[in-house]
């Protein structure tokens, strides 16, 4: 497991009554914590929703979730998945704007 300090988390998961959440450090994913869904803050329960998990012995002893950076990372990723849609100019379209 990862050392003692507060990190980032996204929920990655769901099983059962359970939750994956993946650890990250500096924007990297480090490790990952399995916890009752039960253990989330009502608001995070969903997947993505982004948590600061705080650990100590290899045990998380706080989760608190991070609303503003849920939303920011989701208008991101809708961002990204809509630059990735838009359709290419063909050379037909180039042609015709010259």
């Amino acid at each position: 497991m990862t050392t003692d300090g507060i990190y980032t988390a996204v929920v990655d998961r769901f099983e059962d009554d359970l939750a994956v959440v993946l650890l990250e450090d500096d924007g990297e994913t480090v490790d990952q914590a399995v916890l009752d869904t039960e253990r989330l803050p009502e608001d995070g329960r969903h997947v993505g929703a982004v948590v600061s998990v705080e650990l100590e012995d290899d045990e998380v002893i706080d989760i608190t979730y991070e609303e503003r950076e849920t939303v920011d990372r989701s208008e991101q990723a809708q961002q990204r998945f809509d630059e990735l849609s838009r359709r290419p100019p063909s050379t037909e379209d180039e042609s015709d704007t010259s």
